[in-house]
């Protein structure tokens, strides 16, 4: 069989789309080809396995763009990158268990029991952060209207959390903290 000049079809052999595609296709680059599908195919299963691992943590964060980056460096500088997952909603805490947001909480609570089963995470961290529109909505403007108001909500939503999750993963760790938009830390225990 003879080698064919390769370009798109309905496209001139010269098109410039096409001009990067090797001008034959021969026999050993279609082996070569096959050869490639075969070992992906083989591995396939073993990719399938990623999913599961031994994670160190599962962060929850806000929804709230201004926190991404923080957070990120967050984990970066406590050792987390790839072995963190992470569940970002409004609010962070405030979301797990502030009474205006009570429809999602069975998503938090089926997430984190998924990520324990899936990757043998050891503990929860939940950041929430300064100036949060949910925690704002969850209980009303007066919650934040001060730094002292705002320590005081989220010190009580955060502790409120560490309870729930202790009655329902007590093998689990947790860590909360509260975010300020430089990405600085206040640790609450």
């Amino acid at each position: 069989m003879p080698n064919l000049p390769v370009h798109a079809p309905n496209h001139p052999p010269a098109c410039p789309c096409c001009a990067e595609l090797p001008a034959r296709l021969g026999r050993r680059e279609l082996l070569r080809g096959a050869a490639a599908g075969a070992a992906l195919s083989a591995l396939a299963p073993r990719l399938g396995w990623a999913a599961g691992g031994n994670y160190e943590a599962m962060i929850l964060a806000c929804i709230d763009p201004r926190t991404q980056e923080p957070v990120r460096a967050y984990a970066q500088k406590n050792g987390l990158i790839g072995k963190y997952s992470q569940f970002i909603f409004a609010g962070a805490a405030i979301g797990v268990v502030a009474p205006k947001f009570a429809d999602w909480h069975k998503t938090f609570w089926d997430n984190l029991a998924a990520t324990i089963e899936l990757h043998s995470i050891k503990k929860v961290i939940a950041i929430n952060h300064r100036d949060c529109g949910a925690a704002k909505i969850a209980y009303g403007d007066a919650s934040i209207a001060t730094p002292e108001k705002e320590n005081e909500t989220h010190r009580a939503a955060l502790a409120e959390f560490r309870k729930q999750v202790g009655q329902r993963q007590p093998k689990l760790a947790v860590q909360t903290g509260l975010m300020a938009l430089d990405g600085s830390m206040m640790m609450f225990s």
